[in-house]
């Protein structure tokens, strides 16, 4: 059974440069025969949150938010893309993940982070590992961090240079640990139902 992964991406500038990352990912997960789906943020449109989808009435959610909510129960695990804002997420990505909570419980998740600098969104990266954790997820240890994202993904999201063979010598392993994690968890909810 291929692992159903969703890849999460937050950014909702014009000139979008870390979606090169997310397309590395989605290529990379696809040859390694997963069933990954890419999920962008600004493309979905959640309002800044006011309700959570918990909080709807059933069948009242609005329907962008009620099809996400579907895709996240039934996916097996997730992979968050992030830049790094004033060394923090982007308020796209973390707007869409807080409009649920339940729907994220018992699956592994994976982050990913670049930037235009050196620091390559690592101080975001590490903000969403403790979001993720509290969440309900079990946040893999392994995590890539891109930058200069410019200069390590052309625009099809294909290594160039020197950080882009780093990149790809790194992605094995990232992808080993959250294939791991996800087979595990997998196999655990299948023995026993979660306790909450």
């Amino acid at each position: 059974m291929a692992d159903k992964v969703l890849v999460f991406y937050g950014s909702y500038r014009s000139d979008r440069m870390g979606v090169r990352l997310a397309d590395f990912i989605m290529a990379g997960l696809r040859a390694r025969g997963a069933d990954a789906e890419f999920i962008d943020a600004k493309a979905v449109g959640l309002p800044m949150l006011d309700r959570m989808y918990k909080e709807y009435p059933k069948g009242t959610a609005p329907e962008a938010m009620e099809a996400l909510a579907g895709k996240i129960r039934t996916a097996d695990a997730f992979i968050f893309v992030t830049g790094e804002y004033n060394w923090g997420p982007q308020p796209g990505l973390k707007n869409l993940t807080d409009h649920f909570l339940e729907e994220w419980f018992w699956r592994p998740a994976a982050v990913a982070s670049y930037s235009a600098g050196r620091f390559s969104g690592v101080r975001s990266g590490t903000v969403w590992h403790s979001i993720l954790s509290e969440m309900g997820m079990v946040v893999v240890s392994s995590t890539l961090a891109v930058g200069p994202i410019s200069q390590t993904l052309d625009e099809g999201g294909r290594p160039t240079g020197k950080a882009g063979e780093a990149l790809e010598r790194a992605f094995p392993r990232f992808a080993d640990d959250l294939a791991w994690w996800t087979e595990a968890a997998r196999a655990q909810r299948a023995r026993k139902a979660p306790p909450y």
